[in-house]
C-alpha cells in the first residue's frame, strides 16, 4: 500500500479569504513505512502573508519573491501524490487549501475520501485529549526537539511517525489493542526531510520457498520403509 505523509503552509487561515498555499512537504510511504522518497515545494502565493502565520512558520514574501507560482509546481505536485491515499493532520485545512488552488486553474479537486485524517483518528483513539502534534509526539515519544517552527517537511516527517503510532505501533497487524486495529479501516483509505531511522523494521532474510513434492531418494526410502512393517493395518480386512 502507498500513501502519502503530506502536510502545507498557508498566508493565512482560510483560502475563502484568499489566502494560498506556500510551502507543501510530503513523504511516500510503503505499507505506512517511509521509502525516502519526498517532495518539498516552496510556492510564491502572489498575495501578501499575515503576521500571525509568519508568527507560524517563518516564512516571509522576501524568501518566497523568486519561488515558482502554484501553476508552476501543480503537475509536480499530482504526479507525486497520484490516485494514493494522503495521511493529513486536519485533512480539511490542508485539502481545502489544495482544492482552493485547483480550482483556480480550472483542475479537478482532490476527493476528500482520498485523505486520512490523523486528527480524527486521535480523537476517537484518545477522546479528551490533546490531539495537536506536538502532544501526539509526546504521548508517542517522537522527538520533536527539532520543530521549533511549523514547517511543510518537518511537520510531514513527524506525522508519518505519529500515523504509524495511532495504527498500533511498528508492527499494527500485531497489535493486542482491538480499538488501534481499526483506526486505519475507519478511515476508508483506498486500496522528504529524511525519515526516521526508527520507523524501519529490522531487516529479515527472506527464505526461498521450500519445494513440497518429495524427491525421487525419498520416495525409495518410504517405499522401503513400507517393504519392513509387519502386518500393516491398511492390508487388513475389514
Amino acid at each position: 500500500m502507498r500513501e502519502i505523509a503530506l502536510d502545507t503552509e498557508t498566508t493565512g487561515i482560510s483560502p475563502r479569504d484568499g489566502h494560498r498555499i506556500i510551502e507543501i512537504g510530503a513523504l511516500e510511504l510503503m505499507h505506512h513505512l517511509p521509502t525516502g522518497r519526498k517532495l518539498h515545494l516552496y510556492i510564491n502565493p502572489e498575495r501578501e502573508i499575515d503576521d500571525g502565520a509568519v508568527a507560524v512558520h517563518g516564512i516571509t514574501n522576501d524568501f518566497l519573491a523568486d519561488k515558482p507560482v502554484f501553476v508552476d509546481i501543480v503537475d509536480e505536485f499530482l504526479a507525486f501524490v497520484g490516485d494514493d491515499p494522503m495521511v493529513i493532520h486536519n485533512a480539511s485545512f490542508d485539502m481545502g487549501f489544495l482544492n482552493a488552488e485547483l480550482k483556480r486553474l480550472d483542475r479537478p479537486v482532490l476527493p476528500m475520501a482520498q485523505s486520512i485524517d490523523t486528527l480524527l483518528m486521535a480523537r476517537k483513539k484518545f477522546p479528551g485529549a490533546q490531539a495537536n502534534l506536538n502532544a501526539l509526539c509526546r504521548r508517542f515519544e517522537i522527538d520533536n526537539s527539532h520543530r521549533d517552527l511549523h514547517g511543510a517537511l518537518v511537520d510531514a516527517d513527524l506525522l508519518a511517525a505519529v500515523y504509524i503510532e495511532l495504527l498500533g505501533g511498528r508492527q499494527p497487524g500485531l497489535s493486542l489493542d482491538s480499538d488501534s486495529q481499526t483506526q486505519a479501516g475507519d478511515q476508508g483509505a483506498p486500496n522528504s526531510t529524511d525519515p526516521d531511522p526508527s520507523f524501519h523494521l529490522d531487516a529479515k532474510p527472506i527464505r526461498p520457498i521450500r519445494a513440497h513434492a518429495p524427491t525421487a531418494e525419498e520416495l525409495k526410502a518410504h517405499a522401503k520403509f513400507l517393504e519392513e512393517l509387519k502386518n500393516p493395518i491398511w492390508q487388513n480386512d475389514a
